[in-house]
């Protein structure tokens, strides 16, 4: 089934007319006859959208959005109205509820639909970036939430220049939003030149044809990367359900039959600047749990995690370009007598100090991570012996070539580093998977690390493959 839908409406054969047409669209529905029966049956379903009559047996549509949006359970759940006569008051009273949609009867089946499956299919991505927020959070991975702010930008898109700049103006008692204009034809050439709008208002014409040409700007904004994630608000000047649907269905987030009004029209871009901010903060979450995963929070390194598939990634590489690689585990010398001596704030910033370091002195190609407490992981290109004992003499040099500073009232101090190295050398390692052989580099570089450290530290030693 595509979703679950609650009807509630006090006429039984309005609500049998309805089911109808949604479970021949595959949908699973569910009944309600009034107000109080209707927020028990969403608390038990849990329906993906509730489809609601205007007047109900003991209240009307207005009631039931209200008393949804105070219970946290049903709060996320998406209302669209069926409203029987159309007028602008009841509809912006409505919208003012939290009803996300209102529709006029009589109902037009292809706009039902693709209203019905655009709201369904911004429920299903809204709950997936919940999903994903919540799990953030119970890692304590989570942004911190940030009020949110009406200020934002719109723009009108639209073939008559003196339409948008009058209905622009006739928006600023409704809206606090920055509002510029620009014509269908002209629109990605104008999204180059300035700020990107939060909110775009197609502004369809009257004439079928022109309207039509112009959901393309519909198409182009979703393709872009740095517009995809904008509101897109389609206002008709003439009602056309066919057109309505297809710009819903081509991505529109909300859509306006009924003609311009500034205090509708602030409202539905009220929600969607809204629903933008949120989404925003919900991938900058998703960002925040995806470093944290593979990122050392002390350095700001890569961690193993990371270190080891790139490792396997570049055993890869090597195998199908035939190129070579250096692995080297750069341990520091006697660090456990910092962290005795001035302890553990020191350890810390020495080997934040020598993170900084690695970095200044690795080309953009390499990959350095912090894998133990004192230990790091080098990855570099090396098609020569030569060149991979460059860098890690290059490597030993950087750690070592200053006193680094402790927090007072410590002395700086020098650290040194020693350093084992494996050159990847596909004919003699045997093993055809390439996790086998990123491991049995460690294994061997390890191995040369323990050698370095024998032979009085502070050097770099190169590891042999076994025989």
């Amino acid at each position: 089934m595509q979703g679950k839908i609650l009807i509630v409406d006090s006429i039984a054969t309005n609500r049998i007319v309805l089911k109808v047409k949604l479970a021949a669209a595959c949908y699973t529905v569910v009944q309600a006859s009034c107000v109080k029966n209707a927020l028990t049956m969403a608390e038990i379903h849990m329906p993906d959208l509730v489809i609601c009559a205007m007047t109900l047996s003991d209240g009307e549509a207005a009631d039931l959005c209200r008393a949804m949006r105070r219970n946290p359970v049903t709060r996320p759940i998406c209302v669209l109205a069926l409203q029987g006569t159309g007028d602008a008051a009841s509809r912006v009273a409505l919208l003012k509820a939290g009803a996300q949609d209102v529709l006029p009867k009589p109902l037009d089946d292809t706009l039902l639909l693709g209203r019905v499956r655009s709201l369904l299919r911004a429920q299903n991505a809204d709950a997936e970036w919940q999903l994903r927020e919540d799990t953030s959070r119970a890692l304590g991975l989570a942004e911190h939430d940030t009020p949110y702010a009406e200020q934002g930008r719109t723009m009108f898109v639209c073939a008559s220049p003196g339409t948008a700049h009058s209905w622009a103006i006739q928006m600023r008692p409704h809206l606090n939003q920055q509002i510029t204009q620009t014509a269908p034809d002209t629109l990605m050439q104008t999204l180059q030149k300035g700020a990107l709008p939060d909110t775009f208002v197609l502004i369809l014409p009257g004439e079928r044809d022109a309207a039509q040409s112009m959901l393309r700007c519909i198409a182009a904004l979703r393709a872009n990367a740095q517009t995809r994630h904008a509101g897109v608000l389609v206002l008709q000047t003439k009602p056309d359900a066919e057109i309505g649907a297809s710009a819903l269905d081509l991505g529109a987030d909300d859509l306006m039959t009924a003609g311009f009004n500034p205090a509708e029209l602030s409202l539905r871009l009220k929600a969607l600047l809204r629903r933008k901010r949120i989404g925003e903060q919900m991938r900058a979450t998703v960002r925040t749990g995806l470093k944290a995963a593979v990122n050392d929070p002390l350095t700001g390194l890569y961690n193993r995690r990371y270190a080891m598939p790139y490792l396997a990634q570049m055993a890869v590489r090597a195998r199908d370009n035939g190129t070579s690689f250096a692995v080297m585990i750069a341990d520091l010398d006697h660090f456990k007598r910092i962290n005795d001596q001035f302890g553990h704030a020191s350890g810390d910033a020495v080997l934040v100090a020598v993170a900084h370091r690695l970095r200044g002195c690795l080309r953009k190609t390499d990959m350095v991570a912090r894998i133990g407490g004192e230990e790091f992981l080098i990855v570099t290109p090396a098609p020569t012996l030569a060149q991979a004992q460059t860098a890690a003499l290059r490597v030993c040099d950087a750690i070592s070539s200053s006193a680094i500073n402790l927090p007072p009232p410590h002395a700086p101090v020098t650290i040194t580093a020693s350093i084992g190295m494996a050159l990847c050398d596909l004919d003699r390692h045997p093993a055809k998977d390439c996790d086998d052989i990123g491991e049995a580099l460690l294994a061997q570089a390890d191995k040369a690390l323990y050698a370095a450290k024998g032979r009085g530290r502070n050097q770099v030693k190169l590891g042999r493959p076994a025989a």
